[in-house]
């Protein structure tokens, strides 16, 4: 017998067995991680076929539970594919060169991704209750990283140190390589930390996040190291960027369109005259991975329904000087915004 989600997306897709390789995806049908791999999925099994580095692990985990583990590898799971003719495999996430192995064996594939996606967007209590552990270790992280923070410090000791503090309180590793840019760095949105070293009035932009069991946070503060009265035009865009960042959690709702979220913050900065200097959407889903389904941008499509998680990240960036973003990572239930970030300020912070 399935688990009853496992159950419902094997209906959804329509194939004969769903089989999977990719790490996340294995991850969300059996809650086990591992860098290698297969998933196949019947009408009334769930199979786990664990390379020795793993077999010991899973096979404790799954004790009396309803997926089965078998030790093996690619030889393995295709030999408990070979009876089934229509394989669901999740196209987005593998190579041609697999997709033509899975054909030269005898086997039809089609796309169950959209299946698979249709559920892993809407985030049940146990994910919410995880993403909301990630989100909380980064925010004591930070607060913890701010007392530390000294003139002379690299990007790159700032990025190592909040890295430490989150894996200290309990993170399993970074949702993303953290983005830590001094000054007229934070102009570029995704800037690779560097050597710059921090000096006294600097405004500071961290980009960071962490997992927990496997699931992420986001959250983006921007503030100065000092105040040498000479970042008047820092403090007017913070405050810009704050408002529209409170109007987008205040505004969207369950029922709107990617596109029409976005929309919220983007008209706000148009109406300022500024929305060109917002050079990215809004924001995206988090989970199991840090960018997913729902995308809340000018494309954006999909309806947001309640259960979804995403990020809030309006940001103003003037190349060669000034770059401020704010992010929390949220969620919508009962029809509106709730934000997983409670422990940090998003207020144009002056810290030493």
């Amino acid at each position: 017998m399935l688990p009853d989600k496992v159950q419902k997306i094997y209906q959804q897709a329509g194939a004969d067995a769903l089989f999977l390789e990719c790490d996340f995806l294995r991850k969300y049908l059996t809650d086990f991680y591992s860098t290698d791999g297969y998933v196949l999925v019947t009408e009334n099994l769930c199979t786990l076929v664990a390379d020795p580095r793993y077999y010991e692990a899973a096979r404790r985990k799954f004790r009396n539970s309803r997926i089965r583990v078998v030790e093996g590898g690619y030889k393995e799971a295709m030999e408990f594919a070979a009876p089934y003719h229509k394989l669901g495999i999740p196209y987005p996430f593998v190579s041609a060169a697999a997709l033509r192995k899975y054909e030269e064996a005898g086997h039809e594939t089609l796309d169950c991704m959209p299946a698979l996606a249709s559920f892993m967007v809407v985030k049940d209590a146990g994910e919410l209750s995880r993403i909301q552990k990630a989100c909380e270790i980064a925010e004591d992280a930070f607060n913890a990283l701010l007392g530390q923070i000294r003139e002379g410090m690299t990007e790159t000791d700032v990025a190592a140190l909040l890295e430490y503090y989150m894996r200290s309180l309990g993170a399993s590793g970074t949702s993303f390589d953290t983005i830590c840019a001094f000054g007229a760095n934070a102009s570029m949105p995704h800037y690779e930390t560097g050597t710059t070293k921090l000096r006294f009035g600097d405004p500071v932009l961290i980009d960071f996040g962490c997992k927990f069991e496997g699931y992420c946070s986001d959250i983006t503060r921007s503030f100065l190291f000092g105040d040498d009265k000479r970042h008047d035009e820092f403090k007017k865009l913070h405050s810009i960027v704050l408002l529209a960042h409170e109007l987008a959690k205040e505004r969207i709702a369950s029922g709107m369109t990617g596109k029409e979220a976005d929309a919220v913050a983007r008209n706000y900065f148009r109406s300022k005259g500024i929305d060109d200097k917002f050079t990215h959407s809004l924001g995206h889903g988090v989970g199991l991975r840090i960018h997913e389904a729902p995308y809340l941008s000018p494309k954006g499509e999909e309806v947001l329904q309640d259960g979804m998680v995403f990020s809030i990240e309006p940001g103003l960036y003037i190349p060669g000087e000034i770059g401020i973003r704010i992010e929390d990572t949220v969620t919508l239930s009962g029809g509106r915004v709730t934000s997983l970030m409670k422990k940090t300020s998003r207020k144009a912070l002056i810290i030493l």
